[in-house]
């Protein structure tokens, strides 16, 4: 039991690891393009950003979903997930809305990824538009 625990830990921290290393790439590509462009844009800065700081990453991943056992195709793509552990979303919006959340806790709850990272480029300056969740 000791040992299960000591593990999840040890999950919780890369995952922190993980979130931290994102949220300094956002906050580069923020820098460097500010805010006002699309999310598609953030979403290649940061596939740029990431992989130059050796950090994995995934773009446009397909999150499966099922319904009473049945599949029903892949209806949403997550942005970005980073070293399979981190869910990335990114936004140009605004504000952030309840329903972001709600969406990235869905993402994260099908992949069975442990924490996600909701960023908002459409702010002078970002870390108004972080938002970290966790399952």
């Amino acid at each position: 039991m000791a040992e299960m625990e000591h593990s999840h830990r040890g999950t919780e921290a890369q995952s922190f690891d993980v979130s931290q290393a994102v949220i300094a790439a956002a906050i580069e590509v923020h820098r460097e393009l500010g805010p006002g462009l699309l999310e598609s844009i953030y979403e290649a800065a940061m596939d740029v950003e990431l992989a130059s700081r050796g950090l994995r990453v995934e773009r446009q991943i397909e999150v499966p979903i099922v319904y009473k056992g049945e599949p029903l195709g892949a209806a949403y793509r997550v942005d970005l997930l980073v070293e399979r552990q981190l869910v990335v979303e990114l936004k140009a919006v605004d504000s952030l809305a309840p329903v972001h959340t709600a969406q990235l806790l869905t993402y994260l709850r099908l992949l069975k990824v442990p924490a996600g990272l909701l960023i908002n480029f459409n702010h002078a300056q970002l870390k108004q538009g972080l938002k970290r969740v966790v399952l």
